[in-house]
C-alpha cells in the first residue's frame, strides 16, 4: 500500500468548507496499477473536497498528456486528456443503489484514498481508438514507413457491400414480422 498512501485524503481533521489538493501524476503512478493502459504521463489532477457535516463532495479536474501506442502504426505518441467530474462520500452503512458516484464510508474512518478514482478517470478520458493526431494540415502524423509496410503486406482486397450471411438473417427477421 506504500505508493497509494500518497493519495490518502485525511478529512477528519479538516474544517467544513472547501479544501484543494493537487497531484502531479507521472509514470510512477501508473506503475502502482497492474497492466496499466498508459505508460509515461504528465497529468495534473486538482481535487477539491467540499466537506459538510453529513457528506463530502470530491470534484476532480484532470488535465495533461499520457503516452500511448498508436493502433495504426505502433508508434508512441502523446494523447491529450481532460476530465472534470465529481463523487459524493457519505457516512454510514449505505446501499449501492444510489449510483456509481456515491461512496459510503464508516463514520469511524478518518481518510479516503483517491488513487483508484484518479486512475479510472484518467483511463476513461483516453479515447478508445489510439491514433496519432493529425497535423495542422490534416495529415496523419503516423510513422510513414510503417504505413508503407502495412500497405505492402495488406491483402489488397476491398470489402464490397454486405456479407451474404446477413442477408439470410434479414430474411428471417422479416418473416417473423409478418407472423405477428
Amino acid at each position: 500500500m506504500g505508493g497509494f498512501s500518497k493519495y490518502d485524503i485525511a478529512y477528519r481533521s479538516l474544517r467544513e468548507g472547501e479544501h484543494e489538493f493537487e497531484y502531479q501524476i507521472d509514470d510512477r503512478f501508473f506503475e502502482l496499477f497492474e497492466s496499466s493502459l498508459a505508460g509515461k504521463a504528465n497529468v495534473l489532477a486538482i481535487v477539491t473536497l467540499e466537506k459538510r457535516s453529513t457528506l463530502m463532495k470530491l470534484a476532480f479536474r484532470i488535465k495533461g498528456k499520457v503516452e500511448l501506442i498508436c493502433d495504426r502504426c505502433l508508434g508512441k505518441y502523446d494523447q491529450d486528456i481532460e476530465q472534470d467530474t465529481y463523487v459524493f462520500i457519505k457516512f454510514g452503512e449505505g446501499s449501492s443503489e444510489e449510483g456509481d458516484d456515491v461512496f459510503w464510508v464508516s463514520p469511524e474512518e478518518h481518510q479516503f484514498n483517491i488513487a483508484q478514482l484518479l486512475y479510472e478517470y484518467i483511463v476513461l478520458s483516453i479515447p478508445v481508438k489510439h491514433v496519432h493526431p493529425d497535423d495542422e494540415n490534416g495529415e496523419s502524423t503516423c510513422n510513414k514507413e510503417m504505413l508503407k509496410q502495412l500497405e505492402k503486406y495488406s491483402s489488397g482486397r476491398k470489402v464490397s457491400g454486405t456479407d451474404k450471411r446477413w442477408e439470410v438473417l434479414g430474411k428471417l427477421k422479416n418473416s417473423n414480422k409478418t407472423r405477428i
